[in-house]
């Protein structure tokens, strides 16, 4: 069983058992974390596909560690008006695994 869940403002295909980094997540390490926005549930029968979301539908899962991306550097140059910036970005994320999804039918 698989599913697409949204948070964060992407979508995510998971399965049972898959690790996933997602946006920062207020939850700490060894918390659960509920996405309830399931948008489309696949089994072995069949896909159910939301309206927007799967109703009754949720994914579990457990947060392993809270972490900041690698450091990119971003460079603002305008041509003949000595004009230079330079400054980096950490994108914080969170460490999930995922652990049961559940839907109805």
């Amino acid at each position: 069983m698989y599913a697409v869940i949204e948070t964060g403002g992407k979508q995510y295909r998971v399965q049972e058992g898959d690790v996933i980094f997602v946006e920062k997540l207020p939850q700490g390490p060894d918390e659960t974390v509920e996405f309830e926005r399931v948008l489309l549930v696949g089994k072995e029968d069949g896909v159910l596909v939301g309206n927007p979301v799967v109703a009754g539908a949720k994914v579990t899962g457990k947060v392993l560690e809270q972490g900041r991306a690698p450091k990119i550097l971003v460079f603002k140059y305008k041509a003949k008006s000595n004009y230079r910036r330079r400054y980096g970005h950490r994108q914080p994320f969170t460490k999930v695994q995922i652990g049961a999804i559940q839907a109805q039918q």
